[in-house]
């Protein structure tokens, strides 16, 4: 019976069939398969915004071989030949942070300070290539023992860069060669941090550092954090410490603190504004942070005013008198003048000074602007500071008309949104994020890469598979993601991100008590490289695919940002994760489709970054 079959065929088609009908064949295999376990082609072609995924149970992968190898047969059918992988950059880039390149802004014309800013319109470098590790970098030790204790060969910094360090918050311990440690009161001038930290809550009238929650303060930014000790230990009183220093090539505040797992990112006081709406935070802190507030008419102090909420606290630590005898003192008092001066003009009033801190407090009366007599400092237009993206620094005073003028006093920790009118989909948007976050963190191990008979289950994978603590939501929406990792009592904090096109709900994701910020994907990001262990975005890449900045750029971006061994996750409809997936080969990640198994045309696409040791 089988010759009498083989010998038709043979007949048919000679005694060696070709090959190209063998290939024919199994393409046209494939591609039932495919048709038959997904929906129309219709739904892969379709590209359009999803700001809320569809609620999902569970990630069945009956269907996910056939969506993957219809991928791969469209890709061929358009003709487009395999991308080839990116070469890794040159060892000079392994710290690269673009748009802080002091060098090319003072060529383009910037000076003043302006050219230790950010510029990311002065021409850029198009070498494409993937930042690589430095030579000695280590996976970071798991949280909390990382917040202690980091790899000294995953920072640029040298011994005696800690040496010579006069910052407060600066001082460490060198356990072993390649080891730096922090300790837990690693730091101020006169007292450690927690005896500084309740010296600030006694000086605004609190027991102890333990009440500043039920005082209102709940988020900080921390100017000029040092290496970020006073900002470890408000974390763990459950506050929000942000830390914001200028760009370092070496020995930088910013790098070191997310090594540590602490919120930071770079920002400088020099001439933009920060990328933050008016009224963001409780309190302000600069301790040594090496600027000169009353500089240039007070305008720089008018941002942080900006910043602050109504009722919110600047506590400003000067440098040691006690070393320098009165000298230093009469110093002081002409340095002061002028901030008393400056002070009394935004309705600031000095509400305690002790040894060389000085905290001023913030207005919690919108009238008091009005009362001034004959001031030189104008309240802004209503509506000037809608979109506070690294526009230039103003002469008035923000958020004065503001339906978000609620002084922190009177906002307990638990009705933080009380006050606010919120959109009707918020709570059901944190239903949706409470499902998907379980999904998730059962599908953060390598076993999704391979075959291996155990596939991901609803219960968290053993370590090292969930070592994250430093996560980034691309397109934050709410901060819905935020929020349910809190619910789950997940060790992590979250980089809430608003795209500057998309609507702004940043002043929410603030009052909810994240940290958070606006940016646009078109630019870099300011962070340095490997910072984060986790990115998130859901439904960017639909919203970003009717602007003109390139999706490549946006993946190397990413690249840079992410530790090795790190985790994408991207939620999409599949015409973008077709996409993505292209991109993810091209930059050397891991990854897979998820078919959500919902009647929907949106995937996951989860990846991990290989860690490419040369």
């Amino acid at each position: 019976m089988r010759s009498f079959w083989f010998n038709k065929l043979s007949v048919i088609f000679g005694p060696r069939p070709p090959v190209s009908w063998l290939l024919l064949c199994l393409v046209s295999l494939l591609a039932l398969i495919a048709v038959l376990g997904s929906s129309s082609s219709n739904a892969f072609d379709s590209v359009t915004p999803t700001p809320v995924p569809d609620i999902y149970l569970n990630y069945r992968r009956l269907k996910e071989q056939a969506a993957v190898d219809y991928l791969e047969l469209r890709s061929l059918s358009l003709g487009a030949s395999r991308q080839r992988e990116l070469g890794l950059c040159g060892k000079e880039r392994e710290n690269y942070v673009p748009c802080y390149n002091v060098s090319a802004n003072l060529l383009a014309g910037f000076k003043d300070g302006e050219e230790f800013d950010r510029h990311c319109e002065v021409l850029r470098d198009r070498n494409r290539c993937l930042v690589r590790s430095p030579k000695d970098y280590k996976s970071p030790l798991r949280w909390p023992a990382g917040r202690d204790v980091i790899w000294s060969g995953n920072v640029k910094i040298t011994k005696d860069q800690f040496l010579s360090s006069g910052s407060m918050t600066k001082r460490l311990m060198l356990l072993e060669e390649n080891q730096i440690a922090f300790h837990s009161e690693d730091g101020l001038i006169f007292d450690g941090v927690k005896d500084y930290s309740r010296q600030i809550a006694e000086m605004i009238g609190l027991g102890s550092d333990s009440d500043f929650l039920q005082a209102g303060v709940r988020t900080v930014l921390d100017i000029g954090c040092g290496f970020g000790s006073f900002g470890a230990h408000l974390v763990s009183l459950k506050l929000m410490a942000v830390c914001i220093a200028a760009y370092e090539a070496t020995g930088s505040q910013v790098q070191l603190a997310l090594e540590r797992g602490l919120p930071a990112i770079i920002g400088s006081f020099i001439s933009r504004q920060l990328p933050y709406p008016s009224l963001s935070f409780d309190m302000v802190h600069c301790a040594q942070c090496g600027i000169v507030w009353d500089k240039k008419d007070g305008i720089l102090l008018i941002e942080v005013d900006r910043v602050l909420k109504p009722g919110g606290y600047f506590v400003l630590t000067s440098p040691s008198g006690k070393l320098h005898g009165t000298a230093v003192g009469k110093r002081k008092r002409n340095v002061l003048t002028p901030m008393e001066e400056m002070t009394q003009e935004i309705c600031w009033s000095l509400l305690a000074q002790q040894d060389e801190t000085f905290i001023w407090q913030k207005t919690v009366d919108s009238d008091c602007y009005a009362s001034r007599k004959q001031s030189a400092i104008p309240l802004c237009k209503e509506g000037h500071d809608v979109q506070s993206y690294y526009q230039p620094l103003v002469s008035c005073i923000s958020g004065t008309s503001s339906k978000r003028w609620i002084p922190i006093q009177n906002r307990s920790a638990g009705s933080q949104l009380s006050a606010r009118v919120l959109p009707d989909n918020f709570f059901e948007d944190l239903r949706v994020w409470r499902s998907a976050l379980k999904n998730y963190w059962s599908l953060l191990t390598p076993l999704i890469f391979s075959d291996h008979p155990k596939r991901p289950g609803n219960e968290d994978p053993l370590p090292p598979f969930n070592m994250i603590r430093n996560v980034m939501d691309m397109n934050a929406h709410y901060g819905g993601l935020n929020a349910a990792f809190l619910e789950e009592k997940k060790s992590v904090w979250v980089m809430n991100v608003v795209p500057i096109r998309a609507r702004n709900t940043l002043p929410l994701i603030l009052d909810q008590g994240f940290t958070g910020i606006l940016h646009d994907w078109c630019e870099p990001f300011p962070t340095y490289p490997r910072t984060y262990d986790m990115l998130h975005a859901n439904g960017l890449l639909s919203h970003l695919s009717s602007e003109s900045c390139s999706a490549i750029d946006l993946f190397l971006e990413m690249d840079r940002m992410l530790r090795p061994e790190g985790w994408v996750v991207l939620s999409d409809n599949v015409g973008a994760i077709e996409m993505a997936r292209m991109l993810a080969t091209q930059i050397r990640w891991e990854a897979r489709v998820i078919d959500l198994q919902n009647g929907s045309d949106q995937r996951l696409l989860v990846c991990q970054k290989q860690f490419i040791k040369k």
